[in-house]
Formats: C-alpha cells, sequence, structure tokens
C-alpha cells in the first residue's frame, strides 16, 4: 500500500447505546498508511468507542469502516476474529501479559492463533524481542520485568503477525514518568519506520510527541484534527 493511500477510512459513523447521547456522532474520519494519529479527549469523549470500532469489537449504529481494505463493520463474529488477527496488532494500558507464560510465549500467542508454523514464529518472536531491546528477558516470566519492559514485550506481541494497523490504548497509562518515556519513545521510532498506529490518550503531551497528528473529540464529534512535525524519538 503507498504510503498516501488510507488505511483507515470512518465515513459518517454514529454509535448509540439505548436511549442516551449517541457515543459517536456523525464521525467522519481518514488515516493513511504510515501515519501515527492521536485521538485526544476528556472521558466520555468517544475514544474507546472509536477505537472499539477500529478493531472490530464493536459495530456502529450507522456508517461504515473500513480498515485495509476490510468492511469491519460488515463482519460476522468470527470474521471480527480473523480480521483481528491479519489487520491489527493491540497494545493496552495494564498490558494484557500472561504472567504463568514467559515473554517469549506470550509473544508467540498471535502467531500460534493464526497457524504460524512454530519455526518460523520463533524466529519472528525472537526478531522482534532484539529489535524491542528486551531479548535479554526472552525466558523470564512477565511479573520480573518493570512496567516499561512489559509494555515493550506487549508492542512485541501485538506486531507478531506484521499488522497493518497498531492501536494502543493509553499505553503510558498505567507506568511511571521513566517508564512512559521509553514507550513515548518506542512508538515514535516505531511509526519513524513505517507503522501505522492510532493511539487514544488524554495526554496532550504523549499525543503531540510521538505522534504525526491529532484528532480531539468531544461529547463524541471531532472538534480538532491538526497535523503537526513528524513522530520522532526525541
Amino acid at each position: 500500500m503507498a504510503a498516501t493511500e488510507p488505511v483507515i477510512e470512518i465515513r459518517e459513523v454514529t454509535r448509540t447505546y439505548g436511549e442516551g447521547p449517541p457515543a459517536l456522532a456523525d464521525v467522519t474520519l481518514s488515516v493513511r498508511a504510515g501515519e501515527a494519529v492521536a485521538v485526544l479527549g476528556p472521558s466520555g469523549s468517544g475514544k474507546s468507542t472509536l477505537l472499539n470500532l477500529v478493531a472490530g469489537l464493536d459495530r456502529p449504529t450507522a456508517g461504515g469502516v473500513t480498515v485495509d481494505g476490510v468492511r469491519v463493520d460488515g463482519l460476522s463474529e468470527a470474521g471480527s476474529a480473523r480480521y483481528r488477527r491479519a489487520k491489527v496488532g493491540m497494545v493496552f494500558q495494564f498490558f494484557n501479559l500472561l504472567d504463568d507464560l514467559t515473554v517469549t510465549d506470550n509473544v508467540l500467542l498471535p502467531a500460534q492463533l493464526a497457524g504460524l508454523p512454530r519455526a518460523e514464529a520463533r524466529r519472528r518472536a525472537a526478531g522482534l524481542l532484539e529489535h524491542l531491546r528486551v531479548d535479554r528477558h526472552a525466558g523470564a516470566y512477565p511479573g520480573t520485568l518493570s512496567g516499561g519492559e512489559r509494555q515493550r514485550v506487549a508492542v512485541a506481541r501485538a506486531l507478531m503477525n506484521r499488522p497493518a494497523l497498531l492501536l494502543a490504548d493509553e499505553p503510558t497509562g498505567a507506568l511511571d514518568t521513566a517508564s512512559g518515556e521509553d514507550v513515548r519513545k518506542l512508538l515514535a521510532e516505531l511509526n519513524a519506520e513505517g507503522q501505522t498506529i492510532i493511539l487514544v490518550t488524554h495526554d496532550r503531551v504523549l499525543a503531540e510527541s510521538c505522534t504525526t497528528r491529532t484528532v480531539e473529540l468531544v461529547d463524541g464529534r471531532i472538534v480538532r484534527d491538526t497535523e503537526h512535525a513528524t513522530a520522532v524519538a526525541r
């Protein structure tokens, strides 16, 4: 896919729950391949709803969501699972690593679910751990690692199937300042290497320091869409 083509197309999307106000209201958003976009806003602004729609974990009440050529809102439950395995890597605030598995085995999980041959999966996992500078912890368990190291392992797991899109939901929210800075630099490095990233956060400093564009939501609507300097590891 060329760097200027959209990897995400969200068209006139509304998501309502019950009779309350919409979580998202007539949102249209396009994200090009290679962009790093921060979705910024207060609690209740619709950030998590937007992320869930892109991930295929939720469906819009109206409108359409297309990611890397896949019409996500029209997929079955099984189709959504296949889509996530093939197209999306996800990083969460609290890592979501399995404490009874080693670092390597945590990273291998997506490849196992996708049916990647074991030898190829192990080569890919080892390469990711080395690239993300946590290879010395390959045989360790997550509970022995620092918060920043665990988030690096979580990023390695998210990248295991070479997804078109990396989704990060408050990835520094559970980290101390030093670990948060470590993850911020990592996200900037990944984007500089060409990874498309959607980062959901309430932290404006994080949003503006490791992404190329900031989209601000208030009450389910986009109120500002700002491009800024290319993300670099500062």
